[in-house]
């Protein structure tokens, strides 16, 4: 394809703001045009993306801007925008030549113009599969990193609970808090993810939390002297099972409340004077304020992966028509690993 060409452009479009539980509905696929040079006088690239990421987060952006929150909605007609790989078809940006390979945010169409790629980075290490850079190397990787490394400050030999453990950030920190000689339980939502998290991920124990009662029993059975540290993915009533379990000066790194995003009126949590009964230092944290702190993330993770130290497990749907289903299936738990769209293979 010459540049400048003006080529079709298949696109997922949001419909409208959501309400509820999100439906693939709720999403439209159009074919656009698109130009193929970047606009002179600019410094915007034009890409051609590969692959996309399906991310819980999401979800804040597809209701209206009502509620305080650290990223703008979509606009209705408009691209879905997340996290993607891409190669650089076109660039009036000194970063970026035609070929380089990149991830950051695109959108959910085949190819995309990017006005302010300066939030974008460039792929050096292309010795592993390209997908990586939408989970395990891109922004999951670098949550499990700070989050955990960072916030949390584990220590050898500590207790350390994640729920929604079989995802793409929760997977990861769990193998981290294995590496560093931490007692490791996970929660998921089925047999095969309970299954995956203590065979492929080597979790010490997991747990279906839809088969138990009472999640505070459940804690207490894999947990009977507390938790020191606990990877928040979830919110809600496992939040307040875990507050009565925690340790005395314990930490938990609020990643996620995966349970909370779909509803109207988020839960209310009951047992939040734990925090001051058992000291407990409990911290949101954004994956953006740690970026800074990438190249030593590649250089902690890239042997760990090369030596087969840490693994990733990804859950592949082939194609943009079917990434809304793909985004919708991730709050009803139907993904086993971490969500890719397939858009084009290099």
């Amino acid at each position: 394809m010459a540049k400048g060409e003006e080529v079709s452009n298949k696109q997922v479009l949001l419909k409208d703001y959501v309400v509820g539980f999100p439906k693939e509905t709720d999403m439209v696929l159009n074919t656009g045009t698109i130009s193929l040079k970047a606009p002179e006088g600019s410094e915007a690239i034009v890409v051609k993306n590969l692959y996309l990421s399906c991310d819980p987060y999401m979800r804040s952006r597809m209701r209206k801007p009502d509620r305080p929150s650290y990223v703008p909605p979509f606009t209705p007609g408009s691209a879905v925008i997340g996290y993607g790989v891409a190669k650089v078809v076109d660039s009036n940006n000194p970063k970026f030549k035609e070929g380089d390979l990149l991830w950051g945010m695109t959108g959910w169409e085949e190819y995309s113009l990017i006005t302010m790629p300066d939030t974008l980075f460039k792929i050096e290490h292309t010795d592993v599969p390209l997908s990586y850079y939408t989970g395990i190397l891109g922004m999951p990787g670098m949550t499990a990193y700070a989050g955990f490394h960072e916030v949390c400050s584990p220590k050898k030999g500590e207790t350390v609970f994640i729920s929604a453990a079989s995802g793409a950030v929760g997977q990861l920190v769990g193998q981290f808090a294995k590496l560093m000689g931490c007692y490791v339980v996970g929660s998921a939502g089925s047999k095969e993810k309970v299954d995956l998290l203590k065979n492929k991920f080597g979790f010490d124990e997991a747990f279906n939390y839809k088969e138990e009662d009472d999640l505070d029993a459940a804690l207490r059975r894999y947990f009977p002297e507390g938790i020191d540290i606990y990877f928040e993915n979830v919110g809600g009533k496992m939040l307040d099972a875990v507050l009565l379990n925690m340790k005395v000066n314990g930490r938990i790194a609020v990643c996620g409340m995966i349970s909370q995003y779909n509803l109207e009126k988020p839960e209310g949590v009951q047992n939040m004077f734990c925090l001051i009964s058992k000291q407990v230092r409990m911290e949101g944290f954004l994956v953006f304020s740690y970026y800074h702190k990438y190249s030593e993330f590649l250089e902690f993770i890239i042997p760990f992966i090369k030596e087969g130290k840490i693994v990733y497990v990804e859950d592949t749907a082939e194609g943009l028509d079917k990434a809304p289903g793909a985004l919708i299936g991730l709050f009803s738990g139907r993904n086993v690993g971490k969500q890719v769209v397939v858009v084009a293979r290099e």
